[in-house]
């Protein structure tokens, strides 16, 4: 385990860039109720100009976009999953974006999953861990 390399985030010009190539954006975990960060976040992003992709199962809509139950169910592939779930649920979340050749995954704040995050950059995603898209866009892009 010595020479892995610690999992280290994209510099601000490569999070700048990746914010401006993103058109719609699949969030994992997207709560409907209004008072949970996620919920703020998405309709943040959707007022920045986002498609948001809502993915929570037994949920039919979220922000005025039909809910899906798993990136699988997706209606067309996002260019960027925004994981709002406990670190240990992302492995199979990863499964997926490798899978169906999703490009970028963001780990919100407080979801930090080493291995996970390493495994996914291995395959050639863009990976964000431990960040907010939200503050990320507001302080890069304004």
């Amino acid at each position: 385990m010595q020479d892995e390399e610690k999992f280290s985030n994209p510099n601000d010009e490569a999070l700048r860039q990746l914010l401006q190539r993103v058109k719609t954006i699949a969030v994992v975990g997207l709560s409907p109720k209004p008072s949970r960060p996620s919920y703020r976040v998405a309709q943040a992003l959707q007022g920045f100009g986002y498609r948001i992709l809502p993915v929570r199962p037994a949920t039919a809509e979220i922000l005025g976009e039909p809910a899906w139950p798993d990136l699988y169910a997706l209606p067309q592939r996002p260019d960027l999953v925004d994981v709002f779930r406990a670190a240990e649920h992302v492995g199979p979340i990863v499964d997926a974006c490798i899978e169906l050749g999703i490009p970028a995954l963001w780990l919100q704040d407080g979801v930090v999953n080493e291995a996970e995050a390493r495994r996914a950059q291995a395959a050639g995603l863009t990976v964000v861990m431990d960040r907010c898209t939200y503050r990320d866009h507001t302080r890069l892009l304004g």
